[in-house]
């Protein structure tokens, strides 16, 4: 076998999570807050390191550090050189983590907080922090939205770069969704209704829904922030708050004969979805009408290949 190759088969069949419980010993994963795609591994106080893309990537939650698992021999090892990385991972090759779980403090305080409360104790987006260079690097976002976002309050800086973004019902937050190069979730505890994004105060005559988020402020991108718009964003399934708060705003377009557009994605639950939102508008009277992204796609996949803002 060629060095090369070596080098393909060891980021290909070395996994992150196994060089970090047996080569360097005490970290535990933390199953509480991991994802299938971002495998949270904690260490004494304070040390995080999360392993991601199946075992082949990782990055410290603390610091700066990522990258392979080369870099991550190193990083744990600083002595060893290149030749020793590669004579140390041959060992490695196919064995998988054993996932050992780091033990969960019982009745933590951050069990019983609110979401609102975890909402409250993070700081706005700010030009330049992670969410925002998040949002405007990594999903196209542009400073303009991102600006108003902050004023509006809709999204904030949470923990380990993500954005939150709140739901709201009468300008309380009810529930928080989380989004990252390398989570996507929400904070526990929350009931969604809707996210909201448009200036308080207007009186809307056009309703416009979305699945996520981000594909909200993406169209509101495209738009460029139309004035007679609420862009809301359901968080994906329409619980029974969600119905609720749809419902209510619906009912608040048939006076000013409004509109409710269904913005769902573009593939057969979307389009699930934009039949319910049908229906929403038909109870309410008001009218409906499909903005459908091109298909098998989202908004935000639309911006950030350029065909939008």
């Amino acid at each position: 076998m060629t060095e090369d190759a070596e080098l393909d088969v060891f980021r290909q069949a070395v996994n992150c999570g196994a060089v970090l419980e047996k080569m360097a010993g005490g970290w535990k994963l933390d199953v509480s807050e991991s994802t299938r795609r971002a495998l949270k591994y904690r260490r004494g106080a304070g040390e995080i390191i999360i392993v991601s893309h199946d075992g082949r990537g990782w990055w410290d939650a603390t610091g700066s550090a990522k990258g392979d698992v080369f870099n991550l021999v190193q990083h744990l090892e600083p002595s060893l050189n290149f030749g020793q990385v590669r004579r140390l991972l041959r060992s490695f090759v196919g064995i998988a983590p054993t996932y050992p779980e780091a033990p969960q403090k019982r009745g933590s305080a951050k069990a019983s907080r609110t979401p609102a409360e975890r909402w409250a104790e993070r700081a706005r987006l700010n030009r330049g922090d992670a969410a925002w260079l998040y949002l405007s690097n990594c999903r196209a976002l542009p400073a303009r939205v991102l600006i108003e976002a902050a004023r509006q309050d809709a999204v904030r800086l949470g923990a380990y770069g993500s954005a939150w973004f709140a739901h709201t019902s009468q300008a309380a937050v009810t529930h928080v969704e989380i989004r990252s190069p390398t989570f996507k979730g929400s904070l526990k505890g929350g009931r969604k209704t809707l996210f909201r994004f448009g200036d308080p105060g207007t009186r809307f005559t056009r309703l416009a829904v979305f699945e996520a988020p981000i594909d909200a402020l993406s169209v509101a991108a495209i738009e460029r922030m139309r004035r007679d718009t609420l862009y809301v964003a359901t968080g994906g399934g329409m619980g029974p708050g969600t119905l609720k708060a749809l419902q209510l705003e619906a009912e608040r377009l048939a006076p000013v004969a409004g509109v409710l557009v269904s913005a769902a994605d573009a593939n057969p639950a979307g389009d699930r979805f934009a039949a319910r939102h049908e229906e929403l508008a038909a109870a309410a009277g008001v009218a409906f009408s499909r903005l459908r992204p091109p298909e098998g796609s989202d908004w935000n996949d639309f911006l950030v290949k350029g065909r939008g803002a």
